[in-house]
């Protein structure tokens, strides 16, 4: 049985999905994350947003804290806690913001070097293979991608296999 969240000192094991527009990767996160959890394992997710993006609604009160200067903002409940900061944060930084997590699926953040599974809609997108570091996986919509069969290759419609794949081979600690 896997110690109590807050509990445990360890490094936490980090995912990536990446691909581009439309090519699933919001899906294959959120397949992961029902996986991993299913198993017991505490997982957190990060989400890179190539745009302007605001959580927050005009006329709550944190919208008016943000409005109002502050650098950084925070809400909490007896169910949920949310933090904004108004600057842009590396995601390495992010991720040790979650050390109490087993594993952190992040969508995007394709210059980052932490493990990634590639997304590859058309053969066109096989390009990423040879332009990112550390590509772990392929998962693909078509028959024959990831040339040369260096990389495990799962079709689209194999997230579970995808799944018992990366708790298999990418994180350290198995409940």
């Amino acid at each position: 049985m896997r110690e109590p969240i807050g509990k445990r000192a360890k490094l936490t094991d980090v995912i990536q999905v990446v691909g581009y527009k439309n090519s699933g990767k919001t899906t294959l996160v959120e397949h992961l994350v029902r996986t991993l959890t299913a198993a017991g394992l505490a997982v957190g997710t990060v989400k890179h947003d190539a745009h302007r993006f605001d959580v927050d609604r005009e006329g709550t009160d944190t919208f008016r804290h943000r409005e109002a200067g502050a650098c950084m903002t925070a809400i909490t409940s007896d169910c949920r806690t949310a933090f904004m900061e108004e600057r842009p944060v590396p995601l390495e930084e992010i991720v040790r913001r979650m050390t109490d997590m087993d594993a952190v699926v992040v969508e995007g953040f394709k210059q980052d070097n932490y493990a990634k599974i590639v997304m590859l809609r058309t053969q066109e997108d096989e390009e990423l293979l040879h332009r990112l570091t550390n590509v772990r996986a392929v998962v693909s919509w078509f028959p024959g991608a990831g040339g040369g069969g260096e990389l495990p290759v799962f079709p689209l419609a194999d997230a579970d296999g995808l799944a018992k794949w990366v708790q298999a081979n990418l994180l350290a600690q198995k409940p």
